[in-house]
Formats: C-alpha cells, structure tokens, sequence
C-alpha cells in the first residue's frame, strides 16, 4: 500500500497526462504512428525512474489507439491502421450531421474496449498466453485467410467486385523483399519498391485523398458535412450498443494476444462481426451506422490488454508499441517471462493500473475536446479541402521523410478515387493489404516446416485450433451469401 502511495501522486499522474495528451495528438495526425512516438520516448526516459517511464509510455500507448478515430471520422482520414473500420461509418456519420455522436461514440467504446482488455489481462494473462503460443504458423495462416472472408461484409454492392479489391491488396503486400528467401518480389527494378509499399500512406491515399478529388469532381459549394448546429448527444443512446462492445472487446483482447495479429485486423474482424450480429441496425453499415464506430473502437483498444498478455507472461511483444515497450523493460533490468508476474507483482499492479487511469484521462480527453473537433465540419469546403489535402501530403511525408511515400499516397488517391466511381471496394483492399503478408509468410513457414503438401493438410485436419479457426470460416462464408442473398431478396 505505501509503495503505491508514493508511486501514484499528482507527479505520476501528471506524466501519464502528458503522455496521454502526447498519444492524442500523435494517434490523430496520419503518418505519426503511436509505435514512432513510443520509440522517441524511450530514448527520452530511458535514465527515469521505471514508474515514470512507463506511466509516460502507456498514456502514449492508450489514448494514442483511440485518437486515430478523430480524422477517421472528421476528414475520412485513418490516423492509424487500427482505425480504418471506424471510417466506414464514422465520417458518414459526420456528413449526416451527427460528428459529435460519432466522436462521442468513439470515445466511450474505446474505454470500455480499453477497460475489458485490462480485466482479461489481469485475471486470465497466464492461460491465455499459453493458449496463443500453441498457435503455429498454419494456424495464423488460417486466421488471416478467416479475415479475408469477411470481404464479403465490407462491401455493399457487388461480391465479386469485393474479392477482386482485396486480391489486389494481398498482391500489394507481397510488394518488396521476400521474407523466406531474400529476393526481391514484383519490384520491377525499383529500389524503392524494395522496401514494400507502406500502408500508411496506402491508406491515406485510399481514403484521405481520394475523398478530396472526390469532392472537387462532384462539384458541390457546401460543406464536406452537412451541418447540424443543434445536435444533442444523449449517453442512454449511446451506451444502448454494449452488447455488440462486448462482442468486439473479447475479439480485439484475443486478436490482441495473438502476436502479429494487431488491432487492424482485430477491428476488421469485430466490425465484420457486429455486422452479423446486429439485427436491422435503423442506419445500414457503412452510411453512418454507430454500431460500426462501437465495434471498431472497442476491438482496437482492447488488443491493447490483449497485447500485453504474451509480452509480460511470455516476453513475446503482441503487437510493434509492446516491441518497444519490452525495451523499456529491459533498459529498466526487468525481464518479462513467466515468472514476471510472480517476481515483480508490483511492476505488474503498476502497469495494470497506470493502464486503468490512461482509459479515463481517453473519456477525459474527450469531454475537453470533442465539442471543439465536432466543429471542424463548419468549415466551408473550399477552405477545408486544401487543408485536407496538405494534411494528407505531410501524413504520407512524414512516414520516411521522403517524396516517394508521398508519391504512393498520391497514386493510391488517383486508385481510391476511380475504385469509387466503378463500384470497387477500397475498404476490401485494405484488408487484403493488411492480411497478405501475413497469409504469405505463415503459409510458407508452414509448407517449410512441414515438409510436403501432404503432412501441411495432415497437420491442419488434425489439430483443435486449425479446426475451430476452419469452422470458423466456413461459418464467415456462409453467413456472407446468406446476408448477401437476403439483401437481393429485398
């Protein structure tokens, strides 16, 4: 008790504020990643005492997963991968005039995904662990492939159309050096290309710029979003979507644990779900229904207790923020593992707890900024699509500090925008983006590991996992043409 007397004072709580402020304003700007501001502040605090360093890192950490969702859903430009599903029906929410519930919305989920993710690691961290790390690289394969099923969900019109978008993602990110063998792969010469195409200026061009250019085509002298001055916020409707948070924290904290994984995928995947278990939302997905924002939101923060089961239980970071994290420690002379928890209980209380305190200062944060941010959208279109536009040039600039990510950016714009126009689904590429490399390298580390084709099926039909995660995709697939069939029904 006196240890935490003395730890947690107006000193520590004031630098866990910082590092949460820190984590708004990084998580919010496209091409800042939370992983980029994590590793600047390590260099910083490294000669800090360890509850100061680490009270810094997880504010960063925390709030930073969560403001990803302001551009998101303001200017339909994802500050994070993470928050790429909240666009879907985040920024429509905003050009129907309800940007402050979807702010709102994005607020009060993240805390909950947040606050569920750190009940799990704290009751369940070492039975979890162990369950992810009798996962093998067929099973990861398998789980990316399941992700891929979920095409069907991300796009509303044409199935087809949706699985061609996201075959072009997973042959955008086999773009570069080949991680098997070592040789280059689709570069065609270019040094460049070496280094695989970046997904953050990918997604800024998708989304970002292509909304720009499609906003100057249409020709139109209002307002990005339609305007509605007297909007009122009512936290009995919003909190009314817990059931589909719930849903969707338990897969972003299992997707967490999974090392690799991440929160893309698990708000993919969550968003893919509350679209199957949402019975005739009063809004479809993806014209501005808010159980879209509540899933999202809830996933990508809940990977964040998720991520830390496998790097404290088992010193195997959950994600690329923990890989940094884990330095920390180290720098520190602590040694995650399996006796962490049992030789440093109090590094482990602390850790839960400065986690705990960040997931408030997010509904803090909120309440101080939100009614500001939800007036971005009175800013007239002609002022507000420059500034759009250079603020998508300094994202993807600012990625490497080089012109090329900047040419990327532009030329997925060019891509997003004429995918639009034809009815291809930029959402469905993504996803491919984000899971192909994935699929490929587990693919291939299975094969090798296996041996031949043969002992790879073997393998796959006789172990619990790959047969559950096998169900599971037939399950996606079948869910999908019924939905789909359903729809052309009506």
């Amino acid at each position: 008790m006196d240890y935490f007397l003395s730890v947690f004072n107006l000193r520590f709580l004031l630098i866990l504020f910082s590092g949460s402020l820190i984590g708004l304003i990084i998580g919010a700007l496209p091409g800042l990643s939370v992983t980029m501001a994590t590793a600047l502040l390590l260099s910083v605090t490294y000669s800090w005492p360890f509850y100061d360093a680490i009270a810094l890192i997880i504010g960063v950490y925390v709030v930073g997963v969560y403001s990803g969702a302001i551009t998101s859903i303001l200017v339909n430009i994802p500050g994070t991968p993470a928050s790429v599903a909240t666009s879907f029906d985040g920024f429509p929410m905003s050009c129907n005039g309800n940007s402050k519930k979807a702010l709102w919305i994005a607020t009060v989920y993240s805390f909950i995904g947040t606050v569920f993710g750190l009940i799990v690691l704290s009751l369940i961290a070492k039975p979890l662990s162990k369950i992810a790390l009798s996962f093998s690289p067929i099973d990861y394969f398998l789980l990316a492939f399941f992700g891929l099923t979920t095409v069907g969900s991300l796009t509303s019109k044409s199935i087809l159309k949706g699985h061609i978008s996201a075959f072009i993602g997973v042959m955008i990110s086999m773009v570069g050096i080949d991680s098997i063998m070592g040789v280059p792969r689709f570069t065609f010469g270019s040094l460049n290309l070496q280094m695989g195409i970046p997904i953050v200026p990918v997604l800024i061009g998708l989304f970002g710029f292509s909304e720009v250019l499609e906003q100057i085509s249409s020709q139109a002298s209002s307002q990005i979003s339609i305007l509605n001055n007297n909007e009122k916020v009512s936290f009995k409707e919003i909190l009314k979507y817990w059931k589909i948070s719930l849903i969707s924290s338990a897969i972003g904290t299992i997707i967490g644990i999974l090392p690799g994984a991440g929160a893309p995928v698990a708000s993919l995947l969550a968003y893919d779900s509350a679209k199957k278990y949402a019975r005739k939302p009063k809004i479809p997905f993806g014209q501005g229904a808010p159980e879209g924002i509540a899933a999202s939101e809830s996933a990508n923060n809940a990977c964040i207790g998720g991520a830390l089961v496998p790097m404290l239980t088992l010193g195997i970071p959950g994600d690329a923020v923990t890989a940094v994290m884990l330095s920390a420690f180290y720098v520190h002379g602590l040694r995650p593992g399996p006796l962490f928890i049992k030789e440093n209980p109090q590094a482990f209380e602390l850790i839960v707890l400065s986690t705990l305190i960040g997931s408030f200062f997010i509904i803090v944060l909120g309440f101080l900024f939100i009614p500001v941010l939800s007036k971005v959208v009175l800013v007239p279109k002609k002022i507000m699509l420059p500034l759009i536009a250079i603020l998508c040039i300094i994202g993807a600039y600012s990625v490497n500090s080089s012109l090329y990510e900047v040419s990327i950016m532009t030329v997925f714009g060019v891509i997003g925008f004429f995918m639009r126009r034809t009815g291809f689904s930029t959402a469905a590429m993504v996803l491919g983006i984000v899971l192909g490399e994935m699929m490929d390298s587990n693919f291939r580390r299975a094969l090798s590991l296996s041996g031949s084709v043969r002992e790879l099926i073997t393998g796959i039909f006789f172990k619990p996992i790959s047969i559950m995660i096998i169900v599971f995709i037939l399950l996606s697939v079948f869910l999908s043409i019924k939905n789909k069939t359903n729809a052309l029904k009506k």
